[in-house]
C-alpha cells in the first residue's frame, strides 16, 4: 500500500476543502454581520473557525474579526447574545432603550429576520456570481457551429480552425442545435464526412468522427479519477474491444456488471494501460422526473475540437446563469425526495470525509472544476441553513413567523427544547452522513 501516497491524498483532499469551506463560511456569516449592521444590530464578534483564537483585531466600529484554529465553520455574535446561536440571550438590564436596539433582541422583527436571512441568500449569490463568471470565461457557442480550435488526439486533424461546418454526412447543421442532434444518429465508424466552409469556399473531407472516445471531463468520487484518467485521454481499447466512439465505452460499462474493465489508453502521443472498476450510481432522468441507477465511469465525452464562442449579452448571462441554479436546486431536492421515499440510495449523501475527497478531486481537474464544486457546495450550504431545523437560520426564521402571527417571541422554555431536538437532529444528520462516508464505495 502506498501509505505516503494516500497521506498525501488525504492531506490535499482536507487542504482544498478547508480552503472552499472557509470561502463558503465567511460569505455566508458576511451575510449576516453586513446586513445586521445595515438594520442597526452591532456585532461583537465576526470568527471565521472556532475555538482557539489564531490571530484577531478589532475594527473602528467595535467588531472583533478573527480566525480560530478550528476551521470548520463560523459565526457572528451580535450584541445581547448569550452565545454564537443569536437565540439565547444575556442579560440585558443594564442597557439603555438606545443601547437595546442594536441587539439582536432588542432589534424589531424585520431586522432580525433580514439578518438571519442574509446568510443563506450570500450563499446563493455566491453561486450565481461563480457559475455566472464561469460562462463569461467560457462562453457561448455561435449559432453557426464554427471551429474554435482543434485538440491533440491520435488521428489526423483534417479540420482547420475557422471552418463552418455545413452538413456532416450528408445532414445539414445550419446552428449548433442542429450540429448537436446530428452527432446522435451518426454511425459508429472512425471517420464521417463534413461538408465545410473554408477559406470561403465550400468542401467535403473525411474528418474523425466528432463522437470519438474523447474524455472532456473526469467526475469528481468517480472510477474514472480512481483510475486515474483525465481530460484529454482518448481510450482505444475497453473490455478486450477497440473502442470508435464513446458509445462503445458506454456500452461496455453499462454492461459489465461492475467487474473492473481493461483499458488502453492514449495520451499526448503515449499509450498506456489502465483498469478502471464501475460503480453504481444514481444519475437524473433527462426529463427530471426522478433517477435511474446505471454502471458508471465518471466520464463525460468531448468533441476533438473547442467550438467558437462568443461573450453572452447582459440578459442572456442572467438567464443562463439563473437557469443553471434553478436546475441545480431542482436537482438536490429531487435527490433528497427520492433518498426519503427509498427510490435511490442514501449513499448519495457525503460527509465531511466525502465532501473533502470531492473538492481534492475537483482540484486535481483544474481550477474550472474546483470553482465549479465551490459552488455547488456553496447552493448546498444555502439550502441546509434554510431548512426549518432549529439551530439553523430556517429555524431561526420559523421562530420569526411565530412570533409575527402571535405577536411574542415562543418562551424561553419552548426554545431550549426546540435547540435540543434540533441539535440532536442535526448531530444525527452528520453522523450519518459520515457513515455513508465509510461504508459506501
Amino acid at each position: 500500500m502506498d501509505i505516503l501516497g494516500a497521506l498525501g491524498g488525504t492531506a490535499w483532499a482536507a487542504a482544498f476543502f478547508i480552503i472552499a469551506l472557509s470561502i463558503i463560511v465567511a460569505i455566508h456569516e458576511y451575510g449576516h454581520y453586513i446586513v445586521g449592521r445595515w438594520s442597526g444590530i452591532h456585532a461583537e464578534v465576526f470568527s471565521l473557525g472556532f475555538g482557539p483564537v489564531l490571530f484577531s483585531r478589532t475594527d473602528r466600529r467595535g467588531t472583533k474579526w478573527q480566525v480560530a484554529a478550528i476551521p470548520f465553520g463560523g459565526y457572528v455574535k451580535f450584541l445581547g447574545d448569550a452565545d454564537a446561536s443569536s437565540v439565547r440571550r444575556a442579560a440585558n438590564s443594564g442597557l439603555s432603550p438606545e443601547e437595546r436596539r442594536h441587539t439582536m433582541a432588542g432589534a424589531p422583527l424585520w431586522a432580525r429576520a433580514a439578518t438571519v436571512a442574509a446568510g443563506p441568500i450570500a450563499n446563493f449569490l455566491l453561486t450565481f456570481v461563480v457559475l455566472g463568471g464561469l460562462l463569461l470565461v467560457t462562453g457561448v457557442a455561435r449559432d453557426a457551429p464554427t471551429i474554435g480550435s482543434l485538440k491533440p488526439i491520435p488521428a489526423e486533424q483534417t479540420l482547420r480552425e475557422g471552418d463552418l461546418i455545413l452538413a456532416v454526412e450528408g445532414r445539414p447543421t445550419p446552428d449548433t442545435k442542429a450540429f448537436g442532434q446530428v452527432l446522435g444518429d451518426l454511425p459508429r465508424t472512425p471517420t464521417v464526412a463534413v461538408t465545410l466552409q473554408r477559406d470561403g469556399q465550400e468542401m467535403t473531407v473525411q474528418a474523425p468522427n466528432p463522437m470519438l472516445p474523447l474524455i472532456a471531463s473526469v467526475a469528481v468520487k468517480s472510477a474514472a479519477i480512481d483510475a486515474g484518467l483525465k481530460a484529454g485521454d482518448v481510450i482505444l481499447r475497453a473490455g478486450g474491444r477497440d473502442m470508435v466512439t464513446f458509445t462503445d465505452i458506454q456500452d461496455v460499462v453499462f454492461n459489465s456488471d461492475g467487474k473492473p474493465v481493461p483499458l488502453t489508453v492514449w495520451r499526448a502521443g503515449e499509450t498506456f494501460d489502465l483498469t478502471l472498476t464501475p460503480r453504481r450510481r444514481d444519475i437524473p432522468l433527462a426529463d427530471g422526473t426522478g433517477f435511474e441507477t446505471k454502471w458508471m465511469m465518471g466520464l463525460a465525452s468531448g468533441l476533438p475540437f473547442e467550438m467558437d464562442t462568443r461573450p453572452p449579452g447582459a440578459v442572456e448571462w442572467v438567464s443562463l446563469t439563473a437557469r443553471q441554479m434553478w436546475d441545480m436546486t431542482a436537482t438536490t431536492f429531487q435527490g433528497l425526495g427520492h433518498m426519503i421515499a427509498g427510490k435511490i440510495s442514501t449513499c448519495n449523501m457525503s460527509g465531511v470525509i466525502g465532501m473533502a475527497e470531492t473538492m481534492g478531486d475537483a482540484a486535481k481537474a483544474g481550477w474550472q472544476s474546483f470553482v465549479s464544486m465551490l459552488a455547488v457546495l456553496s447552493l448546498g450550504v444555502g439550502i441546509l441553513n434554510l431548512l426549518p431545523i432549529p439551530v439553523l437560520d430556517g429555524g431561526h426564521l420559523v421562530f420569526y413567523a411565530y412570533e409575527a402571527v402571535t405577536r411574542r417571541p415562543p418562551s424561553d422554555r419552548a426554545l431550549r427544547w426546540l435547540m435540543a431536538v434540533g441539535l440532536t437532529l442535526l448531530i444525527s444528520l452528520m453522523v450519518f452522513a459520515l457513515w455513508n462516508d465509510v461504508t459506501c464505495v
